[in-house]
């Protein structure tokens, strides 16, 4: 999720203002539909009155739709279509009222006013796109059909709300567009810090996406540059320096004084080690994949790291199961656990070590001798050793520490009862 924030961000964001947009225009729809419902539902006032008006003077039928007319209002006759529309009509409204009816009287004693209140209910249909008012009385009803009003029509909202969701989407979707770029340079950026080096970040894009892969194709340029620049120059001085140590050392022997020979061999042994771990570093620093990879046991790589460090059988106790396998370069991880073992024979008490596979399934490389002075850091630094006079450059656990990152794993150290534990965790 946390690789894909700027997309889940846009979408949330596209969610949030659909929704908002759609709410809005619901309660609007709403609120616009409730005011043209109330609006025509006050014609019941002039039907009301027209029709008790009919009531009191007994005017016929015929006066009574005449006056109905004026407001382009017509009674139902038919009882079959009364019914019909009063049981599958939608009531829009209805409201229940008192009419107050004051009449002059005389009597005996004289004129007097007489005031009546009369029940009445009015109720606003809608049947098949035609607005009705049943008007009911006591004494009887009416439903009257009214030819000028119109049933609402949400039509116009919808127009407008289908708008502007259509753009607010269409909006969403070119930023969408314009994040497909930084997306693929999202993975070109990936692709390039897993080794691809010929991978080509240009665009002719301007925009800002277009203005960052284009520096970061500059960027690439300077440092495949840099690392050719570097790679040849250590091949090179490698190179130049085989040349004269292979010579030094022809020469060596011609001298006449034992003491003289043996001081200059070791100079040239010293500085052909040096040269060697010299490529080795290089070789693990320009590996690009783990395509040399293959599936070994660890006792052959174990096995061939004994051999490479020249030592006793009888010094090294291995306790790894023998179908224990792991994904290793060969020649680089043999080269590890040699300078691992080179470690321990150099500084164990007992000139001893033991190479466990521990409950994690981690190797672990284990002698008696002293706790380290400082952390493990400081001794993975290229050129630093524990003790000067050891014959040594200080390469070793940093040679290590460089194999065991390109094979995914970190070295580690623990000190427990007296004894030094290396880990290849």
């Amino acid at each position: 999720m946390k690789h894909h924030a700027v997309l889940i961000t846009v979408l949330f964001a596209l969610t949030v203002s659909l929704v908002s947009v759609s709410a809005i225009f619901w309660e609007f729809y709403k609120l616009n539909h409730e005011q043209y419902i109330d609006h025509i539902f006050t014609k019941y006032t002039v039907i009301t009155q027209i029709y008790r008006e009919h009531q009191q003077r007994q005017s016929s039928d015929i006066m009574l739709a005449a006056n109905l007319a004026v407001y382009n209002l017509e009674v139902i006759q038919d009882k079959e279509k009364r019914h019909e529309i009063l049981s599958r009509g939608k009531i829009l409204k209805r409201k229940g009222f008192k009419s107050f009816n004051t009449s002059l009287m005389i009597s005996e004693k004289g004129m007097y006013t007489k005031n009546t209140v009369t029940n009445l209910r009015a109720t606003m249909l809608q049947f098949k796109g035609t607005i009705y008012f049943h008007i009911e009385t006591p004494s009887g009803d009416i439903l009257i059909k009214d030819d000028e009003l119109k049933p609402y029509s949400y039509l116009t909202i919808l127009y407008t709300y289908a708008t502007i969701f259509i753009i607010i989407s269409l909006s969403f979707v070119l930023v969408l567009q314009k994040l497909r770029p930084l997306i693929r340079l999202r993975k070109k950026i990936a692709a390039y810090g897993k080794g691809n080096m010929n991978i080509s970040f240009k665009t002719r894009s301007e925009d800002e996406i277009g203005l960052v892969a284009n520096e970061l194709e500059k960027a690439r340029q300077k440092i495949n540059n840099i690392l050719e620049s570097r790679t040849l120059f250590l091949r090179n001085l490698m190179h130049e320096l085989k040349t004269p140590i292979a010579k030094g050392t022809i020469a060596t022997q011609m001298l006449e004084s034992p003491k003289q020979r043996e001081r200059f061999s070791s100079i040239f042994k010293r500085l052909e080690t040096l040269v060697n771990e010299f490529a080795m570093i290089e070789e693990v620093t320009s590996l690009e994949d783990k395509k040399d990879f293959s599936e070994y046991r660890l006792v052959d790589i174990i096995d061939g790291a004994i051999d490479m460090a020249m030592v006793e059988r009888s010094s090294v106790t291995v306790k790894v199961p023998t179908d224990y396998k792991i994904q290793a370069n060969y020649r680089l991880y043999t080269t590890a656990i040699k300078n691992m073992i080179d470690n321990a024979m150099k500084y164990a008490t007992d000139a001893h070590i033991t190479i466990v596979v521990n409950e994690a399934g981690e190797l672990c490389f284990e002698n008696k001798g002293e706790c380290l002075k400082h952390p493990l850091q400081y001794y993975i630094e290229p050129f630093t050793k524990e003790n000067p006079s050891k014959n040594s450059f200080g390469l070793g656990l940093y040679l290590v520490d460089s194999i065991l990152k390109a094979h995914g794993q970190v070295l580690a150290h623990e000190y427990e009862n007296g004894i030094n534990r290396f880990i290849f965790a």
